[in-house]
């Protein structure tokens, strides 16, 4: 399944995050290995942040990106709150764009809201995007009423996703916050898609997969991408955990199985406060 953006560009509904990779040096090259198989396995979209590592994860990828593998990633990156003013956001950028080793950034995307005016950072966003050093800006970690007061601004429609926390356990943006992206034809990016590792020994999710010989991760990440207009970011530090979540997309969720996790985490019946880590 793709999913598309709000300047129609798409992408496959399953990527790869890289949280906590770019921290030890004695990992680098697993870390690297995990990431060029994921692309080389069809992947294309990766979220890394200048929080990560202080910048190792973005250096991670961009080892992962070499031997002709730039033009196949779609390359998503966050900036601090600390540096989302108009001249923080300039130069976060160019000193991520220098780690990837890359001349443009895919998408820019706040990492969660600070002390910095919303509109203030829109305008960076919007100046970088002029001169292309960025292609698409969004934003992490925002829920309704942020995502409702950045579309009270002239460009705030030029929001191209929200990064929040969304897994079948976790299930609050269901009620208000999706549906409000759907509007705005706006894609979701779920991060944390195993409930931080709780739902790798969920007794229903193992029952499911071994309905389907499969493990558990593969049916939550199956289970989000039933979900339209939905890409999925689980973290693979390792080819075994690249292996695994790519068997989420050739397993096809039947009825019964999307009842029964209905029936174990129930849709949000009311509004509820966003998950975030």
């Amino acid at each position: 399944m793709n999913v598309a953006f709000p300047d129609g560009h798409t992408v496959p509904a399953l990527g790869i995050g890289t949280y906590r990779m770019g921290e030890s040096s004695r990992l680098r090259e697993r870390e690297v290995a995990a990431l060029q198989l994921a692309i080389d396995s069809g992947v294309r979209v990766i979220d890394t942040a200048e929080m990560y590592g202080d910048g190792g994860a973005e250096k991670v990828v961009s080892a992962a990106l070499q031997g002709g593998r730039r033009d196949k990633v779609f390359v998503v990156t966050k900036v601090l709150p600390s540096h989302a003013d108009r001249r923080g956001v300039v130069a976060a950028c160019e000193r991520s764009l220098a780690r990837l080793s890359i001349d443009r950034i895919d998408l820019y995307l706040l990492h969660w809201r600070g002390v910095t005016p919303l509109a203030e950072t829109v305008e960076a966003f919007e100046r970088l995007q002029q001169q292309g050093r960025i292609a698409r800006w969004g934003v992490s970690n925002f829920d309704v009423d942020d995502m409702r007061e950045l579309y009270g601004f002239a460009d705030g429609s030029h929001c191209a996703a929200d990064q929040v926390y969304y897994s079948a356990s976790r299930r609050g943006v269901e009620f208000d916050l999706l549906p409000l992206l759907h509007s705005h034809r706006v894609p979701l990016m779920a991060y944390c898609p195993f409930d931080e590792g709780r739902l790798l020994s969920d007794r229903t999710l193992a029952a499911i997969g071994r309905k389907h010989g499969v493990g558990s991760a593969q049916v939550a990440l199956a289970w989000l991408l039933t979900k339209p207009g939905v890409i999925a970011i689980p973290k693979a530090a390792t080819a075994e955990h690249v292996r695994e979540n790519m068997g989420a997309r050739s397993l096809k969720l039947e009825a019964e199985d999307l009842e029964q996790i209905d029936r174990h985490w129930p849709p949000p019946a009311r509004r509820q406060r966003l998950t975030i880590v």
